[in-house]
Formats: structure tokens, C-alpha cells, sequence
């Protein structure tokens, strides 16, 4: 593979800075903690780091809120300590890529100090105002991801503005070019620091309806959300009027144009839209994004039909498009919990690494999911988030996957030498890195051995991909690569399952990624719970 696409296939391991590792005792991670933890990353196998935002913020959204895109927020250290990250990550030839935030930041941005004070000064169109109807209620009936109405008023201007999520995180307004083209001169700040590639949040969401037009209703059965409550009236809509609009399309090939002048540089968008795969399959092409990931395996669906259905759907709508995989990440629950129950199960840990990096595209993969780490249940009187806040108690939020990474069994985890930020599970403590580490057996040992062998097999990690018709809980797909064939299967559930291969065909099981592997008994396969198999086949 040439330089240009490293990220192919590329394994990356995302970081939440607050949570990885503190150094200065403030009980919140820093960037000097990711620099003295990077050859514990470099030892998993991985090709890249996404480091969450660890910019200048309120920390309202924890960093998703932005004041400053071209500072490091003094909670997490300063723009030399990025560089020292960098320079380590490079040498231990790690690439890095950072979240970019681009489609609304924090009302303490001095833009948006500047636009609010007025309807005629130079940054007033910077953002989505607009007046209020004649009895005072907003605009439109637009929803807030976060709770309530997407609308928040603005004495100083007599208007409200619009807010997508938290109502201190205003939404730009892309509409006007001098916006689109100050964040692409703030993106190239960071190009020319030599950063490798951006993780792009909620990338759908830069433009709006310029007509305001109200979202109409979605039936109750319809009210299924990706990533938020299910009681959440966000759900209660279809979002056809507030993000995903078409001059959107242009904005990316003006962002892809960018990225161009800096060979090797890629990048990772986040969509969640009303068709999810589709918009990826817009927006993820040779002109546009680089890669595309969306929630779907972020669900609670852990069923052969529902993953083969959702690969193939996005396979049929992104001809000629790179996906992304992600099962966890710092926005839902923890996939091990998620699919397996409360009690952390570590067979399932080490097959949910090894499913996600099976199938045809690149990987996120998230901290602690090489520990095998469960959710941890954080009492309402430790919450930090505002969105469980918000919706306790029938959605906790998202404070028990963002816990800090546990690297010993002591107090703090090794983690902090003050109280950490949020407080540490008895139960990640028992999977502690340093434990792991010595038994090779761990969660953390057969991530390492699976990755180093995913980097020698050229199917897994460029080929292309055919799923077979199978019965629950069987999964199994055909990775094709330069002439040659890997069959892979996988047993979903916690019970032994037969299978017998379809066609006749001669499968030679490969050996080496040191998973709890299936057994082939003439030409039945007998795969144990949560078994994995690979062989060539002819």
C-alpha cells in the first residue's frame, strides 16, 4: 500500500484524553500522559491514535464544546506538549489523528461573542439566528440531541440561535462562506503541525434548511435511536431540515481539496442521519471523505442477520468508498456489555476484537476494549454528564464508558494520583493492564497477538468481502485477496454450534491468531461459544 492510503485497513486505537492517564494530579488526563503511555499503544499492534478534543473548552460537552480550535485547553497541557506527542507517535511510527469539531463550537468562541451582540457587526451571519415567531416561540420545531427544544434565546440580538445539541454549543452557520472558510484555515493549522488524519464530528450537521421548514413527526414504533434515549424527543422527528442538507456535498469536496495538498493526510467522518448508510455512501468517495462511520453497530442488535445486513447494505451503497468500524467508542455503552450482559465476559471480549477487525474496512477501536472493560455503573451523585443528567434515570448517559483507563489494581488505577474525574470500577481494576500484561491468556495478550497477525494477512486487511447465508448464531463471510480466499466464521452465541460449510468446498484452517478457534470435523465446522475460525479455502 502507498503512503496515500496508510489508512486502509489501518487499526485505530481512539483516546479519550480526560480518561487515559494524568500526570499532574488533577484527576484528569493529559497529553503528557498519552506521550508516557504511547509505547503501551505502540505494543498493541495498532496503525493510528484519535485523540478526542483537547482543545481550549468550558468543557460543557467535555471538549466538544470549542472556544479556541488552534489552543490546547491548559486541562490537558499545551501546544508543546502536542508537539512532544506527535514527534513520539511518529518515531514509534505511530500515525495521529485528532477530532475536528466543525459544526457548531462553544458560546465562549469569540465569534460567537462578537455575533451575539449585535445583527450588524462583522461575525452577525456566523451563526444560525433567526427571529421568533409572532407569539415568542421559536422558529421552527426543531429538537436538541441533548434534550428539548434546538432553539435558545438571545437578548442582546432580540433572536435565538440554533443549538443541535447543548444549548452552549451554537451552530455555525455554513451557509456563508467566510465560516466554511475560516474552519478550513483552522483544520490547516493542524495539517501543517503534521497531524495524519481528522476524525470529523458530526460531520451531516454543518448546514441547516435555509427555510427553516419544521421536521415532520416519526411514528412511535419508528423512535429507535442510534446513540441517544429512546425517550429522548429528538426521536419524536424525522431530522430532514436540520443537518444532512445537500450543500453539504460541496463543503466536503472544498475539505477533501484541502487534505489533498498533505500527502497521506485522511479523513474519518462521523454520520448519523436519518438513512445513515446512504449518507455515507454520499459522502464517502474519492472526492469527499476518505472514510465513513456511522452507529449502526453501535446498537444493542448483536444478532449474525442484523451485522451481515448492515455490512452489506453499506458494501451496495458505497461502490466506491472506504468504511470505518466501530462497536464502541466514547458516546455509547461498552460493547462487551452491551452484547454480553453485566458481567464482563473475556472470550467475548477477545472475539468482539477480532469481529470488528475481520470485516473489509478500517477499525476504531476504543480504550480499555483491549482490557475487555464492561460498562461501569456511576451513581447519579458522581455523573459529569449533562445528557444523563438530563435523562436519569432511564438513560445514564455516557459517564460509565468514559471512566479512566485502569493500569493497576491500586485506588486510582494507576491512573491519577489525585480523585480521578470520574470514579473507577471495582471490576476494571481486576482487569488492569499491569495484570494482563502478565498473563498470557488476557483480553490484552490476544488483542497484541491478533493484531500482529491481522498485519500479515493481506485479506483481512485490503480484501474485498462475501457473506454467507447462515442460521443464528453463525457468521461467516469470505475475505478475498490478490487470487486467494480466507473463510471466517464466527460463533455469536455463548453455546457450541455446528455448521456445516456450504458447497463441498476444502477449508485448511489458519492458525496464529490465538483465538478460541472452531475444529472441523470432516466438513462440519464445531465452533465452541463465541468461536472463531479462519481458513483458506479453495
Amino acid at each position: 500500500m502507498s503512503m496515500a492510503h496508510w489508512w486502509r485497513g489501518a487499526v485505530i486505537y481512539q483516546i479519550y484524553p480526560r480518561s487515559f492517564m494524568d500526570t499532574d494530579g488533577d484527576g484528569v488526563g493529559d497529553l503528557p500522559g498519552i506521550v508516557d503511555k504511547l509505547d503501551y499503544v505502540a505494543g498493541l499492534g495498532v496503525d493510528a491514535i484519535w485523540i478526542s478534543p483537547f482543545f481550549k473548552s468550558p468543557m460543557a460537552d467535555f471538549g466538544y464544546d470549542i472556544a479556541d480550535y488552534r489552543d490546547v485547553d491548559p486541562l490537558f497541557g499545551t501546544l508543546q506538549d502536542f508537539d512532544l506527542l506527535l514527534a513520539k507517535a511518529h518515531a514509534l511510527g505511530i500515525k495521529v489523528m485528532i477530532d475536528q469539531v466543525l459544526s457548531h463550537c462553544s458560546v465562549e468562541h469569540e465569534w460567537f461573542r462578537e455575533s451575539r451582540e449585535s445583527r450588524d457587526n462583522p461575525k452577525a451571519d456566523w451563526y444560525v439566528w433567526a427571529d421568533a415567531k409572532p407569539d415568542g416561540s421559536p422558529p421552527n420545531n426543531w429538537m436538541s440531541l441533548f434534550g428539548g427544544v434546538a432553539w435558545r434565546w438571545e437578548p442582546r440580538r432580540g433572536q435565538y440561535y440554533l443549538h443541535n445539541f447543548l444549548s452552549s454549543q451554537p451552530d455555525l452557520n455554513f451557509h456563508n462562506p467566510a465560516v466554511q472558510q475560516a474552519t478550513l484555515d483552522n483544520v490547516k493549522f493542524w495539517l501543517d503541525k503534521g497531524v495524519d488524519g481528522l476524525r470529523l464530528d458530526a460531520i451531516n450537521f454543518c448546514f441547516h434548511d435555509r427555510q427553516l421548514r419544521d421536521n415532520p413527526p416519526k411514528p412511535e414504533d419508528k423512535r429507535v435511536g442510534r446513540g441517544f434515549s429512546p425517550d429522548n424527543p429528538y426521536a419524536f422527528q424525522y431530522h430532514y431540515y436540520n443537518n444532512t442538507q445537500p450543500e453539504n456535498l460541496v463543503f466536503l469536496e472544498k475539505l477533501r481539496a484541502l487534505l489533498d495538498q498533505y500527502p497521506g493526510a485522511t479523513t474519518l467522518g462521523e454520520i448519523s442521519s436519518e438513512d445513515s448508510l446512504a449518507t455515507m455512501g454520499e459522502y464517502v468517495n474519492e472526492r469527499r471523505l476518505h472514510m465513513g462511520y456511522s452507529f449502526e453497530l453501535l446498537t444493542d442488535d448483536f444478532s449474525a442477520a442484523y451485522i451481515r445486513g448492515t455490512a452489506q447494505a453499506l458494501e451496495a451503497k458505497m461502490a466506491d468508498g472506504w468504511p470505518c468500524w466501530a462497536i464502541s467508542n466514547h458516546d455509547v455503552q461498552r460493547a462487551v456489555t452491551r452484547w454480553g450482559g453485566a458481567a464482563p465476559n473475556a472470550i467475548l471480549a477477545k472475539q468482539l476484537v477480532a469481529l470488528v477487525c475481520s470485516l473489509r474496512g478500517s477499525v476504531c477501536l476504543y480504550q480499555g476494549e483491549e482490557l475487555g472493560l464492561g460498562e461501569a455503573d456511576v451513581p447519579y451523585e458522581d455523573l459529569q454528564d449533562p445528557y444523563g443528567k438530563t435523562f436519569w434515570p432511564n438513560f445514564k448517559g455516557r459517564d460509565g464508558c468514559r471512566t479512566p483507563m485502569p493500569w493497576d489494581d491500586s485506588a486510582q488505577a494507576g491512573f491519577s494520583s489525585g480523585r480521578p474525574w470520574l470514579p473507577i470500577a471495582d471490576a476494571h481494576r481486576a482487569l488492569a493492564v499491569d495484570g494482563q500484561e502478565r498473563d498470557p491468556e488476557s483480553t490484552l495478550s490476544a488483542t497484541r497477538g491478533f493484531l500482529r497477525w491481522r498485519k500479515s494477512t493481506p485479506a483481512l486487511q485490503w480484501g474485498d468481502i462475501h457473506f454467507l447465508d447462515t442460521p443464528e448464531p453463525v457468521l461467516a463471510f469470505i475475505r478475498s485477496f490478490d487470487g486467494r480466499q480466507m473463510l471466517v466464521v464466527f460463533n455469536l452465541s455463548a453455546s457450541a454450534v455446528e455448521w456445516p460449510i456450504p458447497g463441498g468446498r476444502h477449508a485448511q484452517a489458519v492458525e496464529g491468531h490465538g483465538l478460541v478457534a472452531g475444529q472441523l470435523q470432516g466438513n462440519v465446522l464445531v465452533l465452541p461459544a463465541h468461536g472463531v475460525f479462519y481458513a483458506t479455502i479453495d
